[in-house]
């Protein structure tokens, strides 16, 4: 394909370009729109904020927004941090990669497409490198919430299911043990490029890992830094909705909830514009234990679904325009 597009002319490139810009923001858009028009939870949503005082409402929506905000800026900080090591990116760049990603992201499974839309804004000789770097930054989120989810499962087992106290022992053993393997693995890194390189089908590929060899464990510890940041973040936008819109849950139950509700999310596959389906079924059986507002909880996580995903994808389709999918010289 790419020794086709070497011979067309620029013109017809132009044009191919433009018409894959537009066919992703209009699957963005479709996806967006079609998605978001049958969300009964966000129209739950608006039925709770109603009988709510609109101060409330106003700050409180607020803050979540801004903590949006605060979590992509601190995700653009961690791969300008990561793609340092493979070409110098302006601030700018960093910002226009992360948003770009994020519209590839919610039509493609598992968020595959986030990797393609962010790395196009490198140089095109940088690509797989940095799809293999951006890697250590996703599975470093990936680290903590399988660490904070496991331990929790194991909590909520012991405490709401009628378990024998073997069988309680061995769940918090298998939490512990799955929780510490992650750790291992991310601070392990570069047994990856080890591992690519054992299998001679991999042999073309292996050069784009050699990256993982590069990174120190001071470095590790810094992307894991900034990821728990996120990972605070993201629990904290549910903490304020559920305080204010559903006070009276008892808060260490709330928070360790909201830990599984992530760690099976991650272990879903899915896409992102299907996403909210998920948390809310999950949400709604988990929070069911503590509260019989499931409704609501649904609603809560439906909103929060809308903020962290579906707007940052509507900046993003904007920054989509400035990317040259073609034969491009310059990010």
């Amino acid at each position: 394909m790419c020794f086709y597009f070497e011979y067309l002319t620029k013109q017809r490139k132009k044009y191919l370009n433009l018409f894959i810009k537009l066919l992703i923001v209009g699957l963005a858009c479709w996806f967006i729109v079609t998605k978001v028009s049958n969300q009964k939870n966000l129209v739950e949503f608006q039925l709770l904020l109603a009988s709510t005082p609109a101060w409330t409402v106003r700050l409180t929506l607020g803050v979540v927004v801004v903590m949006m905000l605060i979590n992509w800026a601190i995700e653009v900080v961690k791969w300008k941090f990561l793609s340092r090591k493979i070409e110098y990116i302006s601030w700018w760049t960093a910002i226009r990669s992360v948003f770009c990603g994020l519209t590839w992201a919610i039509f493609t499974p598992n968020r595959i497409g986030e990797y393609g839309g962010r790395v196009l804004l490198l140089k095109p000789a940088n690509r797989a490198t940095g799809a293999v770097a951006m890697g250590v930054g996703l599975f470093a989120q990936l680290v903590l919430t399988s660490f904070f989810g496991a331990l929790s499962i194991a909590w909520f087992v012991s405490t709401y299911l009628p378990t024998p106290t073997a069988v309680k022992f061995g769940i918090w053993l298998i939490g512990i043990i799955y929780a510490g393997t992650f750790l291992v693995l991310y601070f392990n890194v570069h047994w990856i490029d080890g591992i690519v390189g054992r299998f001679k089908f991999l042999k073309k590929i292996k050069p784009f890992f050699s990256i993982l060899e590069d990174f120190s464990g001071r470095e590790l510890w810094h992307v894991l830094l900034l990821s728990l940041a996120r990972f605070f973040i993201f629990t904290s936008q549910y903490i304020v909705l559920m305080l204010v819109f559903l006070p009276g849950m008892p808060l260490a139950a709330m928070v360790f909830m909201i830990f599984i509700l992530f760690f099976i999310q991650s272990a879903v596959p899915s896409l992102d514009i299907f996403d909210f389906s998920v948390r809310s079924f999950v949400a709604s059986n988990l929070y069911s234990y503590i509260t019989t507002q499931e409704i609501a909880v649904m609603a809560i996580v439906s909103c929060i679904w809308f903020v962290n995903l579906i707007l940052p994808a509507i900046v993003g389709s904007v920054f989509v325009f400035n990317v040259n999918y073609v034969n491009s010289n310059k990010s």
